[in-house]
């Protein structure tokens, strides 16, 4: 069983747990390049990677991803200072999208060659623990064929996104993650084409209950999921 680092950012700037993530995951690929130099020698002293499990709020920013396309974002510059957000384009597959308080950002770090290699089973497991947690509340979720991340009424016009993914992997080590909207101001989402879908909506925990839920509560359900299926052991 993998010993995982949790660890716990809190509210924290976008750009600040970017550079944070970053320097975790060149670490570990530095390890692996090391470690591969070492084998290549015929040296049986390997050192063994760290994986991490981050989780943090951001303040309100909007982040396209490579794949993303810059029209997506409906406001420009003195609108995102009006409303208190930032704007990044940054390394991590997919479009654009929406991160802020009352919204759960995971960021694992992992060493896939210490769990499988197989991006596409990685991120159905990240999708599997927001899909176990939503159960937790009563709340049915599924995916959509095509479209990453956990959706609610997957299967019907009413459709509507609660959870956005998006990786980045080199070497088999992952940075950047899935974004779980629990108190999320919904509002925001509307400076934007969401991961550059026009036909469906997004939703969060609060609205589909009625009522604000504790993210101390949500982080703890997230993280046993995660441990579960990943078979790992969180080490602080």
């Amino acid at each position: 069983m993998q010993r995982v680092k949790h660890i716990d950012l809190g509210l924290i700037d976008y750009k600040e747990a970017w550079d944070f993530q970053e320097t975790l995951f060149q670490g570990v690929i530095d390890v692996k390049r090391a470690n591969r130099a070492l084998e290549k020698e015929g040296s049986t002293h390997v050192v063994q990677t760290q994986s991490s499990l981050i989780f943090c709020e951001h303040p309100h920013v909007f982040t396209l991803g490579k794949s993303g396309h810059l029209s997506h974002l409906l406001v420009n510059e003195e609108q995102l200072a009006a409303k208190g957000a930032r704007f990044y384009k940054i390394n991590r597959g997919g479009d654009i999208t929406y991160h802020g308080p009352g919204q759960l950002v995971v960021y694992p770090i992992f060493d896939l060659d210490h769990f499988f290699t197989d991006i596409h089973k990685y991120l159905r497991y990240l999708e599997e623990s927001v899909i176990r947690t939503l159960a937790e509340y009563g709340i049915l979720s599924g995916r959509i064929k095509g479209s990453t991340g956990v959706w609610l009424d997957w299967n019907n016009p009413k459709a509507r996104k609660i959870c956005a993914l998006g990786v980045r992997s080199s070497r088999w080590v992952t940075m950047h993650g899935f974004a779980f909207n629990v108190n999320s101001d919904l509002n925001y989402f509307s400076n934007i084409i969401p991961c550059g879908i026009t036909d469906k909506a997004v939703t969060s925990l609060q609205k589909e209950l009625g009522r604000a839920i504790d993210m101390s509560e949500v982080q703890e359900k997230i993280k046993t999921h995660l441990a579960v299926l990943f078979e790992m052991e969180l080490i602080v």
